[in-house]
């Protein structure tokens, strides 16, 4: 099955089902931030297809922003406590020995940016599973590292349900 089958096979399903919708969308966004899934999954890809599809659909966007939100929340989260739970020993565990050059470039991205990259790194797609695990491993403080990725990971929600935010939006300004 290729990506673009899968995508919208989901984004299918979803239009069909949409008392899946709300599941589907904190899946897919936990999927999206947690480590090692993020680099199999391609849920961005498959939450922009729902969104194009939930504007014209009649399904409500505000609990899917929340699905979303939290379960982008969710997965840095764990991300955080496996780094801060294995410290240096998870830079040998896969995908992390598999990608040195990867890990190399978040380490010093994060070195740069510090907390700051905890919410950068929701944005950037490469780097986003290896971010949160070396916020645990170098031991940032919890408290901080959950405000950023909160923050982070509503915007990013937003960002990606935003044309079904604009259709829903301009549905609702013409009714028919």
């Amino acid at each position: 099955m290729t990506i673009t089958e899968l995508t919208t096979g989901i984004a299918n399903f979803v239009r069909e089902h949409h008392e899946w919708a709300v599941p589907v969308v904190f899946t897919l966004a936990f999927l999206e931030s947690l480590a090692f899934l993020s680099l199999l999954v391609p849920a961005t890809a498959i939450l922009l297809a729902i969104s194009a599809v939930i504007g014209a659909s009649g399904i409500s966007i505000v609990p899917l922003w929340i699905a979303g939100g939290l379960g982008g929340a969710i997965g840095y989260s764990l991300s955080y406590m496996l780094g801060a739970w294995y410290g240096e020993r998870t830079f040998e565990l896969w995908p992390f020995r598999s990608q040195p050059a990867l890990v190399d470039r978040s380490r010093a991205f994060f070195a740069r940016y510090g907390v700051a990259s905890v919410f950068i790194g929701h944005f950037i797609g490469p780097i986003r599973a290896f971010i949160p695990v070396i916020a645990g491993v170098y031991g940032v403080n919890r408290l901080a590292f959950e405000a950023a990725n909160v923050l982070a990971a509503f915007i990013w929600i937003t960002s990606v349900l935003s044309p079904g935010f604009a259709t829903q939006g301009l549905m609702s300004a013409f009714p028919r």
